[in-house]
């Protein structure tokens, strides 16, 4: 009796600690939205099949060697590494990363939201340590398993109670009862795709072949009459502000100001809903897919299309007698090959003419933006100027969504020299960013964008302006909800009555609340609005 109880607590200490501890670290899962892991009651089935094979070599040859342990730990740190990045992407950002382009983004992204370099160093640092930790974690659980299997008794048990785990491993989906609850979704399948992905990105062919056809670009653009054209690209957009109720109500009273000061203004909105080529970020792929028609949603595709010649919906309209402005408030380094797209002038943070202070990672609020945009560019009369096709996309609802800038009922002073005081600065800085409850703060973000617009409608804007407002891609997956489609509104407002009608007889619903499928993916509105705003 004494010897049995020496041989269950020796076996508590020698297998049973070590192997609940790297099955914990096999099994965690992040219900979002947040960064943190949760403690999951699973079974790791890569977990099973390594205890299976060493458990088995020990039984046959008596000894696992030295160096196989260190693989053991080091396959063991990179399992746990990969199943971290997986699973908070997916509940973050409701998409797997695609580690070989999102990662040459990374340090992009981290400057973009004012990440000061020793902050960046010092994170490298604390991963490379975490790795560093990881591997002699489970050095020392892979060296206590090896101890403990080698009792005859021990090691016959942990055979037993494997092979029952992969039994009922194996019957998952046979049509009898459903094991796979019992199990942690595995990471092998995790890190094959992510090899396949770099081996893909690495053989594909990067010419021009691989991109889809270009629509037609021949539109003569006559239904506009040489209206100036506004094309916004609402960051972070999507069809959660119309499909999920909590968003819906929030955002209830916003829409129906901005539906009353496109009244006001003596305008009227068609909407309608379209597919987006990415989820979550990405920004330049939508883009690029509306203002080209080409299909961008592999990155390797937009790489390939700007060192193309294709023609574009700024050439279009240039060669239509139109001056073309790329707008971008949220550019803050150069753009070299943003020359494929063919606008007369770009513009960016450092050189808008923006006096004011900076909003978080943002140098310029989107209404400070506009207000410039209108002074440089669309406030001389129409008979004194070319007509204007302009791409301003809007920064204010990236996430993290905070800070946002007040709103200015005077748009003469975003133009001066001191647009906000002191205390409107420091108030807007002290508004609190969630990661854990971030709906609130897109939803303010999202109605902020609004108020401008509305007001910029009502009172400033160029009598026959037509303006087309279109989300680039959802919310990540704490605000969209998880599953959540990467469908995004369009909005088209004008003064011309006629020509919206031609919309709404190619999709368009009346007002701002499009409902149904989408009338299918970005790049396709791109031939859609070409020849709905030609000549019929």
């Amino acid at each position: 009796m004494q010897a049995s109880w020496r041989l269950l607590h020796s076996g508590l200490l020698r297998v049973g600690l070590p192997l609940w501890l790297l099955n914990t670290l096999l099994s965690f899962v992040n219900p979002g939205p947040t960064p943190w892991p949760e403690f999951s009651a699973r079974l790791a089935p890569e977990l099973c099949l390594a205890m299976a094979g060493v458990a088995g070599w020990i039984a046959w040859r008596g000894r696992l060697p030295g160096r196989t342990l260190h693989a053991l730990a080091a396959l063991t740190a990179m399992l746990v590494a990969v199943r971290a990045i997986e699973v908070t992407s997916a509940a973050m950002f409701g998409r797997s990363l695609n580690l070989y382009w999102d990662g040459r983004h990374l340090g992009e992204v981290l400057a973009m939201n004012g990440v000061p370099a020793w902050q960046i160093a010092g994170g490298v640092l604390l991963v490379a340590a975490a790795i560093v930790a990881l591997y002699l974690l489970a050095l020392w659980s892979w060296r206590a398993l090896r101890q403990g299997l080698a009792h005859g008794a021990l090691r016959g048990s942990a055979l037993l109670a494997v092979a029952a785990a992969l039994a009922a491993l194996a019957l998952h989906g046979a049509g009898g009862p459903d094991t796979g609850r019992f199990f942690a979704e595995p990471v092998a399948p995790v890190m094959a795709r992510q090899a396949r992905l770099v081996v893909a990105q690495l053989r594909a062919d990067g010419t021009e072949s691989r991109l889809t056809p270009s629509p037609s670009f021949d539109a003569d653009l006559a239904a506009l009459r040489g209206a100036d054209v506004l094309l916004l690209f609402a960051e972070s957009y999507g069809v959660s502000t119309l499909d999920d109720p909590v968003q819906t109500h929030a955002l209830a009273a916003p829409r129906a100001r901005l539906a009353e000061a496109i009244a006001a203004s003596g305008r009227h909105v068609v909407s309608a809903r379209v597919r987006s080529p990415t989820f979550a970020g990405g920004s330049w792929l939508a883009h690029g897919a509306l203002l080209s028609g080409v299909d961008t949603r592999d990155p390797l595709d937009y790489d390939v299309l700007l060192s193309t010649e294709r023609p574009s919906l700024p050439r279009q309209f240039g060669a239509r007698g139109y001056r073309t402005v790329s707008w971008m408030p949220g550019l803050q380094r150069p753009w070299p090959e943003g020359r494929f797209f063919g606008f007369d002038r770009y513009v960016d943070a450092t050189n808008m003419g923006y006096a004011g202070p900076a909003f978080g990672p943002w140098r310029v609020p989107d209404q400070a933006a506009m207000a410039l945009l209108h002074a440089q560019e669309l406030a001389a009369p129409a008979t004194a100027r070319l007509p204007r096709f302009v791409v301003f996309p809007t920064v204010a609802s990236h996430a993290p969504f905070r800070p946002v800038a007040p709103f200015m009922a005077d748009w003469t002073r975003l133009t001066g020299p001191t647009p906000y005081t002191p205390e409107e600065h420091a108030h807007a800085l002290d508004e609190p960013a969630s990661w854990r409850d971030p709906v609130p703060g897109y939803v303010h973000a999202i109605a902020s964008t609004w108020e401008w617009l509305g007001a910029y409608l009502r009172e400033r804007a160029p009598p026959r302006l037509f303006t087309i407002v279109i989300g680039d891609h959802q919310a990540f997956a704490g605000v969209s909800g998880a599953g959540a489609t990467w469908d995004v509104p369009v909005h088209l407002i004008s003064d011309d009555a006629a020509l919206l009608a031609r919309f709404k007889q190619a999709g368009f619903v009346e007002g701002l609340t499009p409902r149904g499928p989408p009338l299918g993916d970005m790049h396709a509105l791109t031939p859609l609005l070409l020849r709905t705003l030609s000549t019929p």
